[in-house]
């Protein structure tokens, strides 16, 4: 480790334990893939520490601020101890947890469904956060219509322009947007608190089995944008969804609307990885507007 990765993590520890606390130990660890993550030892606290360059400062912060409502809502979550800048470097300190436990998918059923009971009279956030390392406008309103093509999916056809898919998707996203209304009759969402990023590499599980998120891009909207993520990468067992579906039925129309959900997040690899995700995304569309 050099010595300026040192001086960031000492930091780090210093604003989560107190500046008695020296490092004993860091070592680095799997936590995300844009950021260089350490499970540091000070005496007897471990802490979970995540670094990157100066620039990403503002979005430890949106992590920071997403885990402690999640937590405050009554998911178990790692807490957030600090983050901030320091030797040229952003770091944002986490209670480490061990995962690897048993999978309880029915525990984290029913948490996600009480998650989804604190709900608002509006949808958004009160600050905006990042999807990724994608920038997340959250600015609030009272149409969840309105919210999901403006904060959502305008955005993300934006940044698909800049790099050069504009041509291919804007009229195909804009016929989408104009029929939203069509996807929505005779059901009006809730703003419930969501993750907003939940697939199977942001849950986890302590020994005993309690089910842990992280990693969130937390706002008020339709809770089934969450349950879609879930199924759009896989990995969350059956038990899962029935459990959840026992605490709160999803209305009939979520199995149209999951691929409106999460034409977002395609959108959002397409812009962060490529062209690869382009056939997907076509895909999605085409599905969506047969279907308006």
């Amino acid at each position: 480790m050099d010595r300026a990765t040192r001086a960031v993590l000492q930091t780090a520890v210093d604003a989560s334990l107190g500046r008695g606390a020296r490092i004993e130990s860091a070592a680095a660890v799997r936590g995300g893939c844009i950021h260089s993550c350490y499970r540091v030892a000070a005496g007897a606290a471990q802490v979970f520490v995540k670094l990157n360059a100066p620039s990403y400062a503002d979005a430890f912060a949106a992590e920071a601020d997403g885990l402690a409502a999640l937590r405050a809502a009554g998911m178990r979550a790692p807490e957030p101890l600090a983050h901030g800048a320091a030797a040229g470097g952003a770091f944002l300190a986490l209670e480490w947890l061990e995962l690897g436990g048993r999978a309880d998918f029915a525990a984290l059923g029913r948490a996600l469904a009480a998650l989804h009971r604190a709900t608002d009279a509006r949808f958004g956030w009160h600050r905006d956060n990042y999807l990724g390392a994608t920038p997340q406008p959250n600015a609030e309103s009272a149409d969840w219509i309105a919210f999901w093509r403006e904060r959502r999916l305008a955005p993300q056809l934006a940044l698909a322009e800049a790099h050069g898919h504009g041509g291919v998707l804007r009229s195909d996203l804009e016929a989408l947007m104009d029929g939203l209304p069509a996807m929505f009759r005779g059901y009006a969402p809730r703003a419930s608190l969501l993750h907003g990023d939940l697939w199977q590499g942001n849950a986890g599980f302590l020994a005993d089995g309690t089910p842990v998120v992280f990693d969130p891009a937390v706002y008020r909207g339709d809770r089934e944008a969450d349950i879609a993520m879930t199924e759009l990468f896989g990995g969350f067992a059956r038990s899962f969804y029935a459990a959840y579906d026992e605490v709160w039925p999803l209305d009939p129309g979520y199995r149209t609307r999951k691929n409106l959900y999460n034409l977002y997040h395609l959108l959002n690899h397409l812009n962060l990885f490529g062209g690869g995700y382009l056939g997907q995304v076509r895909a999605t569309l085409g599905l969506l507007l047969r279907g308006l």
